[in-house]
C-alpha cells in the first residue's frame, strides 16, 4: 500500500529539528529510515533544494527554502506528485506560522511541535488520496517535476552510518562530482558582474594581441613565439577566470589561485611589449576576479524557491 509514513521539519544550517510527525512504526526498516532522517539533516546547507534519496522500499523526499527544509518518509510506489505536493503544503503553512526570526533563533529541538497537529491532518488526506481530487490541483506541481525533477541522492554520498560504510559505496565513486555539480552559487552582486565585464575586456585584449604577434611573425619572422603563447595562455586564464566566476566546482578558490598566478606569469613574460599601466591593469583585474570568486561562494538553497 502506498503512503505517506511521517514526515519532518528541520533547520537546514545546522540540522536542527523544528518538528516531526509523531507515529513512527517501529520496524527495521523503518528505524534504518530514521538514521538516513538524521544523516541528510547533517548535510541539507550541502544539498539542492529539492532531492529524493531511495532506500529499498521507503522513499525520503525533502524541499527546502527560507533555510528550512521539509522533509517526509513514504513507500516506494508513492507518486512523486503527492510527496512534493504534500511537502509544498507543509512549506506553506509553517512559513505562514512561523517568522523567519523565530526560527532561525530556535536552540531547542522540536521547538515548534505544535506544527505536528497540522502534519498529521494533511498526511492523513494525503493518505486518501480520494480525498485531495477535489482540494488541490496536481496539474502545476506535476509540471515543475517535469521541467525540475528532484535531485537523486547516490546512497555513498551520506557517508557513513554509525562508522559503518554503506554497502553501495563501491558503486557511487564519483558522488562528490555530481553533487558538486548541482551545487548553487550565491547571487551575483554588481562587484561580480563588473568583475565579468573586465576579465572578458582582458580576455579580448590578450586575443587582439596575440592575433597581432601571428601577423607579425608571418610578415618579418621578428616576433617571438613565446609572446603569441603568452597572449593566448593569458585569453585563457581570463576566461576561466570567467567560468570560475560563474559556475560552482570543487577546489574552486585554489583554481582562482592558481590561474591567477599563470596571469601574472603572462605579463611578467610580455613585459617588452606592454607598459607599466597595461601591466597593473591586467594584474588588478586579475586580482579583482580571483577576489569576487573567493567571495562568491557556494550557498545551500535557492532562497526564494517556492515548489
Amino acid at each position: 500500500m502506498s503512503m505517506i509514513l511521517s514526515a519532518s521539519v528541520i533547520r537546514v544550517r545546522d540540522g536542527l529539528p523544528l518538528s516531526a510527525s509523531t507515529d513512527y512504526e517501529q520496524s527495521t526498516g523503518m528505524q534504518e529510515c530514521r538514521k538516513y532522517f538524521k544523516m541528510l539533516s547533517r548535510k541539507l546547507a550541502q544539498l539542492p533544494d529539492r532531492c529524493t534519496l531511495k532506500t529499498g522500499h521507503y522513499n525520503i523526499n525533502f524541499i527546502s527554502s527560507l533555510g528550512v527544509s521539509y522533509m517526509m518518509l513514504c513507500t516506494e510506489n508513492y507518486p512523486n506528485v503527492l510527496a512534493f505536493s504534500f511537502l509544498d503544503e507543509l512549506q506553506k503553512e509553517f512559513i505562514t506560522t512561523y517568522n523567519m526570526m523565530k526560527t532561525n533563533t530556535a536552540v531547542r529541538p522540536y521547538c515548534f511541535i505544535e506544527f505536528d497537529n497540522f502534519i498529521q491532518r494533511t498526511k492523513q488526506r494525503y493518505n486518501n488520496p480520494r480525498s485531495l481530487s477535489t482540494k488541490i490541483n496536481l496539474s502545476d506541481m506535476q509540471m515543475e517535476i517535469k521541467l525540475r525533477p528532484p535531485y537523486q541522492i547516490p546512497m555513498c554520498e551520506l557517508g557513513s552510518a554509525n562508522g559503518v560504510t554503506s554497502a553501495f559505496s563501491a558503486d557511487c565513486k564519483g558522488a562528490g562530482k555530481i553533487s558538486s555539480a548541482h551545487q548553487r552559487l550565491e547571487p551575483a552582486t554588481l562587484s561580480g558582474i563588473v568583475a565579468f565585464i573586465l576579465s572578458l575586456l582582458c580576455g579580448a585584449l590578450n586575443l587582439i594581441r596575440g592575433f597581432h604577434a601571428i601577423e607579425s611573425l608571418l610578415q618579418s619572422d621578428g616576433e617571438d613565439l613565446n609572446y603569441i603563447i603568452a597572449f593566448f595562455l593569458g585569453t585563457a586564464a581570463c576566461l576561466y577566470q570567467c567560468y570560475l566566476l560563474v559556475y560552482y566546482t570543487s577546489w574552486r578558490n585554489v583554481k582562482s589561485f592558481l590561474t591567477f598566478g599563470l596571469i601574472c606569469l603572462c605579463n611578467m613574460y610580455l613585459y617588452e611589449l606592454r607598459n607599466l599601466w597595461q601591466l597593473f591593469f591586467h594584474v588588478t583585474v586579475g586580482a579583482f576576479v580571483t577576489l569576487q570568486i573567493w567571495l562568491r561562494q557556494a550557498q545551500g538553497k535557492a532562497p526564494d524557491h517556492d515548489v
